[in-house]
């Protein structure tokens, strides 16, 4: 899988050449690329901003800079194009892995008060946002995608792993635990040293749905 991404502040993206993410792309099942938008502009200063019209605060990003990094970047829009917006899909367990399908991903970053509209209008597939707030531009959403998305590609993370955790099967995941034994007066259950494999899955279960009902329990009303 293919992952451009498009931004002013390129060097926010260094934590994605660590762990299991940055194997992955040295390894070769990840491709992830990181454009400098300031690197198409022709302003002569590197210029990619300015003031709105109609007024208000803020500037906004201009059209050119980013036409041209998309233009130069995926010329036959092979790749789907995602501006993170705080306006867009709220991004979740679903669209990772419809996402996670794609061979192509395109991903722009806006900032300040946003891109000229003409950019999405003309550009863009789909505005995706990771939540009901709004941060200070599309870098760690962008960063948010692509871990998760990533960890969905074939050979990045054990399948048995992905088919256990949190959302896959429409429960929150249950709790666990490791050496020591007791810790601090605490005991590990006693069914997970049991040995009984069978007991383990009702008890993990059961915790999934406790847990969910306690902290998400909008998850159990969902008809899909």
């Amino acid at each position: 899988m293919k992952i451009d991404i498009l931004t002013l502040f390129p060097e926010m993206f260094t934590p994605l050449k660590t762990s299991i993410i940055g194997r992955a792309v040295e390894s070769g099942k990840l491709e992830i690329n990181i454009h400098d938008i300031r690197d198409y502009t022709l302003d002569k200063h590197k210029k990619c901003d300015d003031t709105p019209f109609g007024g208000g605060a803020g500037m906004v990003m201009m059209p050119q800079p980013i036409s041209s990094a998309i233009e130069f970047i995926d010329p036959e829009h092979k790749a789907k194009r995602v501006f993170l917006s705080p306006r867009g899909r709220v991004f979740n367990q679903k669209i990772v892995e419809e996402y996670s399908t794609l061979e192509n991903l395109l991903l722009l970053c806006g900032h300040y008060e946003g891109v000229d509209q003409r950019v999405i209008d003309l550009y863009i597939d789909e505005e995706l946002s990771v939540g009901d707030y709004v941060l200070t531009g599309g870098e760690i959403p962008a960063m948010a995608v692509t871990d998760a998305v990533s960890r969905y590609v074939e050979g990045v993370i054990n399948k048995e792993s992905l088919s256990q955790e949190s959302f896959s099967n429409g429960l929150l995941e249950y709790p666990q635990y490791t050496r020591p034994q007791e810790f601090k007066g605490m005991k590990v259950p006693e069914v997970l040293t049991s040995g009984n494999h069978g007991e383990v899955d009702k008890w993990r279960r059961k915790q999934s749905e406790l847990i969910t009902r306690k902290n998400r329990p909008d998850l159990l009303n969902k008809e899909d």
